[in-house]
């Protein structure tokens, strides 16, 4: 069906929603009638995630009904008795956010699968721990992380408590496919879900285990004099990180206040992405005020967390993910000396090699997966079952962390309070978190990342990343400045070349549609299509014995690879 049809489809629909008709005809932009509707919003490994509204290619109540329901018919093919072990839906504070966990909740409870529904929003590692804690064949999430006020998305986790990983993900996205349209699946009232006992409020009662879970992850610091200024940047993680860092022993925790109540319009920070500098000036300011040691914000679903800390000259210092995971895995490892001798750090191939130096020299395991936390909680759940390693911490560099086995998906709550305890742990030696940033690139190297992200939407967008994922796989790139590339991997087809005796090796991991390009320094750059965002994404990670040698080298990369495209 193209555009043309599909929209006046809609528009024929008796039982649209009068909001939804009413944005539809007073669009005037054949290119906006055409974006809506010139392809379903697609469920991918990752979810779904898209601009709200009316549309096939939108986040409405509809495409998720589709959604739940074909969740629902995976989930009794795969086990009958899964309408029992049910599935449960958390949300964050976006908005529409609610009305679509509830939309979610109806109708698997009309298909008779029981939904547990938190009662407000939480966390997404709540909800990974929560799958866990209630035995559920599943969980669902709505939330857009980091994104603009404009989008939502719906992201599917497994009986492990981790999202979807491929192979159950393409089975799913298989049963979505069954689904011929969007209108028509029954649905049931949250009012009816609760008389009928097929929708389950969850609340305080795994909110005080989810807790109990994270702050023994962590070193009780009774009466600690650290000052952390925290920002929960409108979302889901004001109540459960503040209240872990008070049952640690954190007494002196200012929240800014500008931020600190659930806002799906973002109000002080439209891109709610700790990765950005600019949603830490209310933060930075109010840290100078109170003399804060530390800074902490969480995005949105507090499953990230960044940091800002004081540089040797008082200056606020924003720490990437790559150097508070670096930090976090030399901290974590030195002072858990009881992890067994088979302990494994994990980490992402597009995460820098610093932390992986980090933790051979505590003399730990170092896997690398895939992008995607899915693929650390995957390997956690194998070695919970197979015991070939001792999981002792997870981190990849969009800044997601995780220690210990209660969930398996990054939590900022528990890595807020063990960025406090890492803290405070230097300054009762007198040193700042950035001191110890250094003293690690002084034992390892210096390390310089970035991130360039392509914007590229609709038709044509697809189709650029296209062309210049192709002519990627076939340029010649022998090096750059002192470094020669001794490596191409192309995940995509599951072959990793070594460029110095021309041998091809198979890639061990899942495919995916990644390229990364080796050199004999540790350096690196790759290009990954984003899994949840119109956006091609170029990753890069420099090495130097010196910031500025390291700086230059990266600047000189980035250009490199930037001309070619």
């Amino acid at each position: 069906m193209d555009y043309k049809k599909a929209y006046q489809n809609w528009l024929d629909q008796l039982e649209l929603s009068e909001e939804l008709r009413q944005e539809l005809e007073a669009i005037t932009d054949e290119k906006e009638i055409e974006d809506r509707f010139y392809t379903d919003l697609e469920f991918g490994t990752g979810g779904m995630r898209g601009k709200m509204g009316a549309g096939t290619n939108r986040m409405n109540i509809y495409t998720v009904a589709k959604v739940t329901y074909g969740l629902g018919k995976y989930l009794l093919r795969q086990d009958i008795q899964n309408w029992e072990k049910g599935v449960v839906i958390a949300y964050d504070s976006r908005h529409n956010s609610r009305k679509f966990a509830e939309a979610a909740a109806g109708v698997l409870g009309k298909m008779g699968v029981t939904a547990y529904l938190f009662e407000e929003l939480r966390p997404t590692p709540e909800l990974s721990f929560a799958v866990r804690e209630l035995g559920a064949a599943g969980g669902i999430v709505i939330t857009a992380s980091h994104n603009p006020k404009e989008y939502n998305g719906y992201k599917v986790y497994g009986p492990d408590g981790g999202q979807m990983v491929t192979a159950s993900a393409d089975a799913l996205i298989a049963e979505i496919a069954k689904i011929p349209d969007v209108f028509g699946i029954p649905m049931m009232t949250l009012a009816e879900g609760r008389n009928q006992k097929v929708i389950k409020m969850v609340g305080e009662n795994m909110d005080n285990a989810f807790t109990k879970a994270v702050t023994a992850i962590c070193k009780p610091n009774p009466n600690s004099e650290l000052k952390v200024v925290y920002t929960p940047l409108h979302g889901s993680g004001n109540q459960p990180v503040r209240r872990v860092l008070a049952e640690l022993g954190y007494r002196h925790v200012t929240v800014v206040p500008e931020q600190e109540l659930p806002d799906g319009d973002f109000t002080t920070a439209p891109y709610p992405n700790p990765e950005d500098r600019s949603v830490f000036t209310l933060a930075m300011a109010l840290a100078d005020e109170c003399g804060a040691d530390i800074i902490i914000g969480t995005d949105p679903d507090c499953d990230r967390v960044g940091v800002v800390g004081r540089n040797q000259k008082g200056e606020f210092e924003v720490f990437t993910g790559n150097q508070t995971g670096a930090l976090l895995v030399d901290y974590y490892l030195k002072t858990r000396i009881d992890l067994p001798d088979n302990k494994v750090v994990i980490k992402t191939i597009v995460t820098s090699e610093l932390g992986g130096l980090v933790a051979k020299s505590h003399g730990a395991g170092v896997l690398d997966v895939l992008t995607g936390f899915k693929y650390i909680g995957e390997c956690m759940t194998d070695f919970e079952q197979t015991g070939d390693y001792t999981f002792a911490f997870g981190y990849e560099e969009s800044y997601g962390y995780l220690a210990g086995n209660y969930a398996r998906d990054k939590d900022a709550v528990v890595a807020s309070a063990l960025v406090c305890e890492m803290t405070d742990y230097y300054k009762k030696q007198g040193k700042t978190l950035y001191e110890a940033l250094i003293e690690l690139y002084k034992q390892h190297g210096y390390f310089i990342e970035d991130v360039v992200a392509l914007t590229l939407e609709g038709i044509e967008g697809k189709t650029k990343i296209n062309q210049i994922m192709e002519k990627f796989r076939q340029v010649s790139f022998p090096g750059f400045a002192d470094a020669k590339l001794i490596c191409f991997n192309d995940y995509e087809a599951g072959i990793s070349t070594d460029m110095v005796s021309g041998v091809k090796t198979t890639i061990d991991l899942p495919r995916s549609n990644v390229l990364k390009f080796v050199f004999d320094d540790y350096s690196w750059f790759a290009l990954r299509p984003s899994g949840t965002e119109p956006k091609l994404k170029i990753y890069f990670s420099v090495t130097g014995k010196t910031a500025k040698e390291a700086g230059e080298k990266k600047d000189l990369l980035k250009q490199q690879v930037t001309d070619l495209i």
